[in-house]
């Protein structure tokens, strides 16, 4: 079984959308771990990895858990608690991938031409204007600012093409959020954030959710706009190799476009964290 670093085993992680645990057993892996998850007749939680009971946590439509001891929270979104924002919990996604590619992919805004076309990015748009990138929370966290691009349909509300502004937090090493423009509130950003379940050290499930201002699109239509967006993605990530992710620069080569990605890399590498990395 492979050994799991004390940062990566410290973390807060989700399991399953809350409203599609309904069956009194489901069963899912965690760090390479069998994880089984009970609930009884009052609606309670229970989690159990072998004998051992693990934390419950409900927030933010997901059921979470630790094989650990965390030291910090699961992240804090004070946008979720807007009343007047909506709650779009976007499923769970099987990804052959390492849990730490799906979040750097999440941070790359270069693909968005290519990968997301006429959607999030279209030719000749293909420029990654610069941006800044600094720590805070005492080093917790990574946010990349004054980030811009221009995007055809930057949301499902969108009318039309949009210079759409980003703000992206890693709040952990497997979360990480969005913060953009938002086509239906001018002043206000959407927040979209994508939870990873690292569940052995090549695959992973996503759980992308999102705090929306946006009172007329359906709640299918949300959904299906950012699932669709994710398998997109899904394709390029289950072919990048090698499937664990180097943090020594001397294996992939950054251009300035990647300095999200070279900073995570750094920070990961900072903490500790060796799981789903290469060695």
């Amino acid at each position: 079984m492979t050994s799991i670093d004390r940062e990566t085993l410290s973390q807060w992680y989700p399991l399953a959308m809350l409203e599609d645990l309904t069956a009194p057993v489901f069963q899912t892996m965690l760090l390479d771990r069998l994880i089984n998850v009970s609930r009884d007749d009052m609606g309670s939680f229970q989690i159990l990895c072998g004998n051992r009971s693990l934390p419950v946590r409900e927030q933010y439509g997901y059921l979470w858990t630790s094989l650990g001891e965390p030291v910090r929270d699961i992240a804090a979104i004070p946008e979720a608690d807007e009343e007047d924002r909506r709650l779009v919990c976007c499923g769970s996604i099987a990804v052959h991938a390492s849990g730490l590619r799906v979040v750097e992919n999440f941070l790359d805004m270069a693909h968005f031409p290519f990968v997301h076309t006429n959607i999030l990015g279209a030719e000749p748009e293909t420029e990654v204007r610069r941006y800044q990138i600094e720590t805070r929370d005492n080093g917790e966290e990574i946010w990349a600012t004054d980030c811009t691009f221009f995007q055809p349909q930057a949301a499902l509300s969108a009318a039309g093409g949009i210079l759409t502004d980003y703000i992206y937090r890693v709040a952990a090493p497997f979360s990480t959020l969005l913060y953009k423009t938002c086509p239906a509130a001018p002043g206000r950003q959407d927040v979209i954030a994508l939870f990873v379940q690292p569940m052995t050290p090549t695959r992973s499930r996503a759980h992308p959710v999102m705090f929306l201002v946006d009172e007329t699109s359906p709640q299918a239509g949300l959904v299906e706009f950012q699932q669709f967006i994710f398998l997109q993605d899904r394709i390029i990530l289950e072919n990048q190799r090698p499937r664990l992710m180097p943090l020594d620069g001397k294996y992939e080569i950054p251009t300035m476009a990647d300095r999200s990605s070279v900073a995570y890399r750094r920070w990961l590498k900072g903490k500790g964290v060796t799981y789903g990395a290469l060695a």
